[in-house]
Protein backbone atom coordinates (compact mmCIF):
# COMPACT_ATOMS: atom_id res chain seq x y z
CA UNK A 1 0.00 0.00 0.00
CA UNK A 2 1.68 3.32 -0.64
CA UNK A 3 2.66 5.44 1.85
CA UNK A 4 2.64 8.91 -0.10
CA UNK A 5 -0.24 11.26 -0.05
CA UNK A 6 0.28 11.34 -4.35
CA UNK A 7 0.04 7.33 -4.21
CA UNK A 8 -2.87 7.19 -1.62
CA UNK A 9 -4.97 9.58 -3.97
CA UNK A 10 -4.48 7.73 -7.09
CA UNK A 11 -4.98 4.01 -5.55
CA UNK A 12 -8.58 6.06 -4.03
CA UNK A 13 -9.63 6.99 -7.54
CA UNK A 14 -8.86 4.13 -9.10
CA UNK A 15 -10.70 1.87 -6.60
CA UNK A 16 -13.25 4.96 -7.07
CA UNK A 17 -13.54 3.99 -10.03
CA UNK A 18 -14.10 0.13 -10.29
CA UNK A 19 -16.73 1.25 -7.75
CA UNK A 20 -18.71 3.52 -10.12
CA UNK A 21 -18.33 0.50 -13.13
CA UNK A 22 -19.37 -1.92 -10.86
CA UNK A 23 -22.59 0.07 -10.00
CA UNK A 24 -22.58 0.51 -14.25
CA UNK A 25 -21.80 3.87 -14.17
CA UNK A 26 -19.84 5.30 -17.42
CA UNK A 27 -16.89 6.74 -16.45
CA UNK A 28 -16.34 9.83 -18.65
CA UNK A 29 -13.21 11.61 -17.50
CA UNK A 30 -10.80 11.09 -14.92
CA UNK A 31 -8.94 14.00 -13.63
CA UNK A 32 -10.30 16.88 -15.35
CA UNK A 33 -8.03 20.13 -14.85
CA UNK A 34 -9.24 23.56 -15.73
CA UNK A 35 -8.08 26.92 -14.62
CA UNK A 36 -10.72 27.34 -11.68
CA UNK A 37 -10.50 23.83 -10.17
CA UNK A 38 -10.21 20.00 -11.18
CA UNK A 39 -12.61 17.31 -10.59
CA UNK A 40 -11.76 13.70 -10.15
CA UNK A 41 -13.76 11.58 -11.90
CA UNK A 42 -16.83 12.59 -14.50
CA UNK A 43 -19.28 9.69 -14.71
CA UNK A 44 -22.80 8.92 -15.95
CA UNK A 45 -25.19 6.97 -13.37
CA UNK A 46 -27.30 4.48 -15.54
CA UNK A 47 -29.87 5.19 -13.41
CA UNK A 48 -31.82 8.52 -14.62
CA UNK A 49 -28.53 9.51 -17.16
CA UNK A 50 -27.55 11.92 -14.98
CA UNK A 51 -23.54 13.47 -15.20
CA UNK A 52 -22.30 12.83 -11.78
CA UNK A 53 -18.86 15.10 -10.58
CA UNK A 54 -17.12 12.76 -8.25
CA UNK A 55 -14.82 13.91 -5.83
CA UNK A 56 -12.68 11.26 -4.02
CA UNK A 57 -11.13 11.65 -0.54
CA UNK A 58 -8.87 8.69 0.43
CA UNK A 59 -7.42 8.00 4.25
CA UNK A 60 -5.34 5.43 5.86
CA UNK A 61 -6.55 5.84 8.66
CA UNK A 62 -8.82 8.74 10.72
CA UNK A 63 -6.06 10.66 12.63
CA UNK A 64 -7.52 13.54 10.08
CA UNK A 65 -11.60 12.41 10.64
CA UNK A 66 -13.45 11.07 8.20
CA UNK A 67 -12.35 11.69 4.59
CA UNK A 68 -15.16 13.39 3.40
CA UNK A 69 -14.82 15.94 6.10
CA UNK A 70 -11.89 17.37 3.51
CA UNK A 71 -14.50 18.55 1.13
CA UNK A 72 -14.74 22.06 2.47
CA UNK A 73 -16.79 24.83 1.04
CA UNK A 74 -13.35 25.98 -0.65
CA UNK A 75 -12.95 22.81 -2.14
CA UNK A 76 -16.77 22.98 -3.18
CA UNK A 77 -16.13 26.16 -5.24
CA UNK A 78 -13.24 24.38 -7.11
CA UNK A 79 -15.44 21.45 -7.98
CA UNK A 80 -18.14 23.49 -8.72
CA UNK A 81 -16.23 25.68 -11.16
CA UNK A 82 -14.45 22.96 -12.77
CA UNK A 83 -18.03 21.51 -13.71
CA UNK A 84 -19.32 24.26 -15.23
CA UNK A 85 -15.96 24.60 -16.89
CA UNK A 86 -16.79 20.97 -18.28
CA UNK A 87 -20.68 20.87 -18.88
CA UNK A 88 -19.85 23.99 -21.00
CA UNK A 89 -16.89 22.58 -22.91
CA UNK A 90 -18.57 19.82 -23.57
CA UNK A 91 -21.71 21.68 -24.37
CA UNK A 92 -23.66 19.93 -21.73
CA UNK A 93 -24.83 23.05 -19.69
CA UNK A 94 -28.52 21.90 -20.14
CA UNK A 95 -27.79 18.68 -18.38
CA UNK A 96 -29.13 16.88 -15.42
CA UNK A 97 -25.44 17.24 -12.47
CA UNK A 98 -25.13 16.45 -9.40
CA UNK A 99 -22.05 16.42 -7.17
CA UNK A 100 -21.05 13.02 -5.15
CA UNK A 101 -18.22 12.24 -3.12
CA UNK A 102 -16.55 8.93 -2.79
CA UNK A 103 -14.70 8.60 0.82
CA UNK A 104 -12.24 6.27 1.21
CA UNK A 105 -10.42 4.44 4.10
CA UNK A 106 -7.91 2.27 3.22
CA UNK A 107 -7.35 -1.49 5.28
CA UNK A 108 -4.07 -3.43 5.63
CA UNK A 109 -5.66 -6.14 5.22
CA UNK A 110 -9.62 -6.95 3.88
CA UNK A 111 -11.62 -4.77 2.30
CA UNK A 112 -11.09 -1.08 1.97
CA UNK A 113 -14.45 0.88 3.02
CA UNK A 114 -16.03 2.56 0.10
CA UNK A 115 -18.55 5.19 1.36
CA UNK A 116 -20.59 6.65 -1.96
CA UNK A 117 -22.78 10.31 -0.63
CA UNK A 118 -24.92 10.76 -3.68
CA UNK A 119 -25.77 14.73 -4.09
CA UNK A 120 -23.31 15.46 -1.50
CA UNK A 121 -23.31 19.03 -2.07
CA UNK A 122 -25.03 21.89 -4.15
CA UNK A 123 -23.50 24.26 -6.66
CA UNK A 124 -20.78 26.35 -5.04
CA UNK A 125 -19.45 29.29 -6.68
Amino acid sequence: MPTDNRGIGDLGEALAAAFLEGHNYRILERNYRCKGGEVDIVARDPRDKSLVFVEVKTRRDLSYGVPQLAVTPFKQRQISKAALTWLARNRQQDANARFDVIAILLAESGPHKIEHIENAFELAY
